[in-house]
């Protein structure tokens, strides 16, 4: 017989209490702060990033890294896609992102010093377990978790791990733990670009902006009264567009799941550049259409596809920089976010949305924090 160790895990009191907050899941979005410094918090020197934490030799066997692979589901698969977009721009390596109940079923060509990224809130998810336990027989460089329970399944049998600190997230919906899932991806990026030699100018500007990322979300959050506010128009709303560009595209994607789990409203997530490629069609003064506008180098390009849809009578709620110049008119409102370094706004652009499907759950009278039909944890296929 053997005897195996018990652990125990233990949280503050506090995380298991609304306290002041009428339900868990805003009491979670207002955590983002604190959640994503603990997240970061011993990752980082003052201009570089600690790439030791990932585990024995990672530094070292990362050199000879040539591709990466990220697996996950729902939300977490949602991070992975921003995730792309950095890997490849600042780390300058292929990504491919797969939803893992997909890549676990079929025959997957793994090129030679590929890494193997699974992602999961709570290390259990059963189709992103199996895909890391498919994966360990498809001759990959090694692999690595990014989750927020330490001695969950995915973590013990990954190869690294780099651990999420978000704390217990008690709402179904996840807002904690998908935006230090993104702080975690990018601190990853960073930590690639550094092994690879990449500019240091970019590595330390990428640090500087990870320190100040909880200041800029204690900002947006101040918005919530205004997004409130913003919710009503939503009250008698079947339907939703959400657009957004580049890394906000899966931004968008987040966005409409949020308000698909906890208002059951239906919604789509598009490229923004694809709205004439077909749902433009669906635009009318009864179809919201929510974008996210930061200011970057596809701004321009965004603000035409926002054109499209108020020239069709859309009704249209842009979550817009501060800096971008940008007239509301009837059925056009804008709300103002601060400027933010292009690297981090994914995870800025993030807390508004998820602030939007809350108040429009409030609106709609559903359960908030568990929506029907929904499971925090999915352990089964």
């Amino acid at each position: 017989m053997v005897d195996y160790p018990v652990l125990r895990y233990e949280h503050a009191a506090h995380s298991q209490e609304k306290g002041e907050y009428r339900h868990f899941m805003l009491k979670e979005i207002h955590e983002q702060p604190a959640a994503i410094a603990n997240t970061l918090e011993g990752t980082q020197g003052e201009d570089h990033v600690l790439t030791a934490i990932l585990g024995l030799e990672a530094e070292t066997r990362l050199k000879d890294l040539q591709n990466i692979h990220i697996v996950a589901c729902g939300t977490s698969c949602h991070a992975g896609l921003v995730a792309r977009y950095w890997i490849e721009d600042q780390a300058g390596l292929p990504c491919q992102v797969e939803v893992a109940s997909e890549y676990r079923y079929r025959q997957v060509a793994v090129p030679a010093n590929t890494l193997l990224i699974a992602i999961s809130q709570s290390g259990e998810t059963a189709d992103t377990l199996a895909a890391l336990r498919y994966a360990k027989q498809q001759g990959y460089l090694a692999s690595l978790a990014i989750c927020n329970v330490a001695g969950s399944s995915l973590v013990r049998e990954a190869d690294w791990r780099l651990l999420t600190k978000a704390g217990p997230e008690i709402g179904v919906a996840s807002t904690k733990a998908f935006t230090t899932q993104l702080v975690a991806l990018l601190w990853l990026t960073t930590a690639l670009a550094q092994v690879k030699d990449r500019a240091p100018e970019m590595i330390s500007a990428n640090v500087r902006a990870l320190k100040g990322l909880p200041r800029l979300v204690e900002k947006v959050l101040h918005l919530d009264q205004h997004i409130e506010e913003l919710a009503t128009t939503f009250a008698n709303k079947h339907h939703a567009l959400f657009l957004g560009r580049g890394p906000h595209y899966p931004i968008a994607m987040e966005g409409v799941l949020k308000l698909k789990e906890i208002s059951y409203i239906h919604a789509e997530a598009y490229a923004a550049g694809e709205l004439k490629h077909g749902p433009l069609a669906l635009v009318d003064e009864n179809m919201p259409v929510v974008s996210v506008a930061p200011s970057d180098s596809l701004l321009e390009k965004l603000k035409s596809n926002l054109q499209e849809v108020g020239a069709r009578g859309g009704q249209l709620i842009t979550f817009a920089c501060e800096r971008v110049d940008m007239d509301e008119g009837e059925g056009i409102t804008y709300l103002k976010l601060p400027w933010v370094y292009e690297a981090v706004s994914p995870i800025v652009y993030t807390v508004p949305l998820q602030l939007l499907s809350y108040h429009v759950a409030l609106v709609k009278g559903t359960d908030v924090d568990k929506p029907r039909n929904l499971a925090k944890s999915v352990t089964v296929e």
